[in-house]
């Protein structure tokens, strides 16, 4: 089975084709830049583009960095503002004239790790976190989502956790990996505090250095990087719209 499954970035929408038996991409995945102003409008117009370059003719999955219900936006930490209180699904429904399954960008890379990458045979509690701009966060129970958990924005140190530990930290403010690492270790020694989980699957483009960051992480966390890394919310959403993973 194929499905469509679109990521909603600050910077850039990508979207491709998907095998949901294996969970690899079927077709090189497309990237447009994010319209700015990132208004709800120009994003579903760039969707369309998406959609409209592999030919497809089915459902999609859209996944929007921000809190998701019922296919409504309720937060834009991430994304412009306006966006909160948007009906994203029937706003991409109307632009593509079919039916459109819109979650947290997060949740759809944690489906998509616990099915098919790095927590495919864990069971228990699994925390799935993407380092990047921000932190995004997809929490699981005996393989159930809780979604929009969105634990980057917990307090930590005096200030929202992402502005601790983000990967940006070290991409765009050039502060050392290791300095960095250790901040993410603090970060995770305080979710084991509140989740006790059995894995933290590691995600985001920065975990190609996970045998760099790993010296320098508690040895007591199960913490393993995940496989996907950026085609994850790909994966997920897409896996979504076809029906093969459970979304909120």
């Amino acid at each position: 089975m194929i499905g469509l499954g679109i990521d909603i970035g600050g910077s850039g929408i990508k979207g491709a084709p998907v095998d949901l038996g294996t969970g690899e991409l079927a077709a090189p995945r497309q990237r447009i830049p994010t319209p700015q102003p990132a208004e709800p409008a120009a994003v579903a117009v760039v969707v369309r583009q998406v959609v409209e370059w592999f030919g497809w003719a089915g459902p999609v999955g859209c996944t929007i960095p921000g809190v998701v219900q019922r296919g409504v936006v309720r937060s834009a930490a991430n994304i412009d503002p306006s966006w909160v209180d948007t009906d994203a699904t029937a706003l991409f429904a109307a632009e593509l004239d079919r039916a459109v399954f819109v979650l947290n960008d997060a949740d759809a890379a944690g489906l998509a790790a616990v099915e098919f990458g790095t927590g495919r045979e864990a069971d228990g509690v699994v925390l799935f976190l993407t380092f990047g701009t921000g932190i995004g966060s997809a929490l699981f129970i005996n393989r159930t989502l809780v979604p929009n958990t969105e634990l980057g924005h917990l307090e930590f140190r005096g200030m929202e956790a992402e502005r601790y530990a983000a990967a940006r930290l070290v991409k765009r403010e050039e502060m050392r990996l290791d300095w960095w690492a250790s901040r993410v270790n603090e970060y995770l020694l305080h979710l084991d505090l509140l989740f006790s989980p059995d894995l933290i699957i590691f995600g985001g483009g920065i975990s190609k250095r996970f045998d760099q960051i790993a010296p320098f992480l508690d040895s007591g966390l199960n913490v393993q990087p995940a496989k996907l890394r950026n085609n994850a919310g790909i994966v997920g959403a897409a896996g979504v719209a076809a029906g093969v993973l459970k979304g909120a």
